[in-house]
């Protein structure tokens, strides 16, 4: 039996390809399809050659995804669309449990004990705060606005960036040649342009406008990359303070049970014990993020900082970008997971970056150290939980370095063990109330060369604060006022 050739006039009998064709770009097929065949080309033998699926439905549905990608990337530096949903996905690789009842139990028994224990090893009072028990999903779900406050304000700066030298670098004309006959071809060869005009989702079939198309492709990118980075994340945290930064906008503790087992499966250790080490820190880092209320804003403000200073270098940039094909959405995502749109560190973010990882170290040695004291007199397995815990900060996880290479943001503190020494040593020469009192204000806090020196950071303070009471003494005089006091200098 010979096989009959479809009669284009009539609808039912037209080729699968043809009738995607034709839904995607109207009267616009006509012409694509004839451009197409008078420079030679087979639509047909294109349409197979692709690798897309050949059912008209399954096809279709996959240019409504592409469609929909670029529609919801709108002007946004992230598509937060895009990677809100990713994230979930990733977050349920492996399962994602909804928590037990059983759970739910375990994780607030083991937070009323960590507070008791807390008590004795800071001033830092309670939150009052429920301990929280969390799927994965949950945990994407609570924190993922706060990964927009981090990384929105430098993917902002890149993407316009990468539409200043991607758009540069396409040759003249090019979004009138996307359909023309030897047209540039990539990711969107042989379409009509009124094609990308509907990808674009304004439906006009007019002009494409390329700096839309790059910022929105980016846009998208930088969502696959945020939603895969903290999906991923959320398969390896334990809580909401496990890198440093406070990822709820009110503290509450937290433990994801189902990492938290998987943990410790393994582990020379009872699951109950791991369990409150871990319910032990989290509680130590809620009780102070809630009661030192500039340090959210103080870390947040160091990462804007940082983004503030983003410079980019042109030529560096151009260089790079002449092998990255701009049509080329996978390509382009393989670019920017390879880090060559990172800005280079200019002296100002270096400093900022500085602070920054000064300010994690501080603020995770402190909670290494309460949580050690609070735990060393009840948990037989304390020192080697401790251990254990410094060094998976110290090396990081994919998705932390997923975050590194999109943002240039560190998200581990390089200094912990330095950190902890620092406010080991402050508690012994101060006592607690001494150590506890150094978050009252960001002008006490200690910085890198105290790091770099932790046993001569009480000398270094003395010091500062003889050269105020010496600056004191000499307003004092130039007012004709009363010097003040030194008996009360700490």
């Amino acid at each position: 039996m010979s096989l009959q050739t479809p009669d284009p006039a009539v609808p039912g009998e037209q080729p699968d390809w043809e009738q995607v064709l034709r839904s995607m770009l109207g009267p616009a097929a006509d012409e694509a399809i004839a451009q197409l065949r008078a420079a030679g080309i087979d639509p047909a033998a294109m349409a197979s050659g692709s690798g897309l699926p050949q059912d008209p439905a399954a096809l279709q549905q996959v240019f409504s995804q592409v469609q929909r990608m670029f529609a919801e990337s709108g002007d946004e530096p992230v598509n937060w669309s895009m990677a809100h949903e990713l994230a979930r996905q990733q977050a349920s690789l492996g399962g994602d449990p909804s928590v037990s009842r059983a759970e739910t139990d375990q994780v607030a028994q083991a937070f009323s004990v960590a507070e008791l224990w807390l008590d004795a090893a800071t001033d830092l009072p309670p939150t009052g705060a429920t301990g929280r028990a969390w799927s994965r999903a949950e945990w994407v779900e609570a924190t993922l606005p706060t990964w927009r406050t981090l990384t929105e304000p430098v993917a902002s700066s890149l993407s316009t960036a990468l539409v200043q030298a991607l758009g540069s670098s396409l040759p003249e004309g090019f979004a009138e040649e996307l359909g023309a006959p030897g047209g540039p071809g990539g990711a969107f060869g042989g379409l009509h342009p009124g094609a990308l005009s509907g990808l674009l989702g304004d439906g006009t079939g007019g002009p494409v406008d390329m700096s839309q198309l790059l910022r929105r492709l980016g846009s998208a990118v930088f969502g696959l990359q945020v939603g895969q980075a903290s999906g991923t994340l959320s398969r390896e945290v334990f809580g909401a303070t496990d890198i440093g930064l406070p990822l709820l906008q009110q503290p509450v503790p937290v433990l994801v049970p189902h990492n938290v087992a998987e943990f410790g499966e393994g582990l020379e250790v009872p699951a109950d014990e791991v369990r409150l080490f871990l319910a032990l820190r989290e509680a130590a880092a809620t009780r102070l993020f809630t009661h030192v209320p500039w340090l959210r804003a103080h870390l947040f403000g160091l990462v804007e900082a940082y983004a503030r200073g983003i410079a980019i270098d042109a030529d560096e940039l151009g260089e790079a970008v002449r092998s990255v094909d701009p049509t080329d959405p996978q390509a382009l995502q393989e670019a920017l997971t390879g880090g060559i749109f990172v800005p280079q560190n200019t002296p100002e973010q270096a400093a900022a970056l500085e602070r920054l990882e000064t300010s994690l170290a501080l603020v995770e040695g402190w909670v290494d150290e309460v949580t050690a004291q609070a735990a060393l007199p009840h948990l037989p397995h304390a020192v080697p939980l401790r251990e254990m815990l410094r060094r998976r900060r110290a090396s990081g996880g994919p998705a932390e370095q997923t975050f590194a290479s999109l943002v240039g943001l560190e998200l581990r503190p390089r200094r912990l063990r330095d950190a902890a020494t620092l406010w080991a040593a402050i508690d012994a020469e101060r006592g607690q109330s001494g150590r506890d009192a150094v978050w009252q204000h960001p002008d006490l806090m200690p910085a890198t060369a105290d790091l770099d020196d932790p046993s001569g950071y009480a000398a270094r303070r003395r010091a500062a604060i003889d050269e105020g009471a010496e600056l004191d003494r000499a307003l004092a005089e130039i007012l004709g006022e009363e010097p003040p006091q030194d008996d009360d200098r700490a």
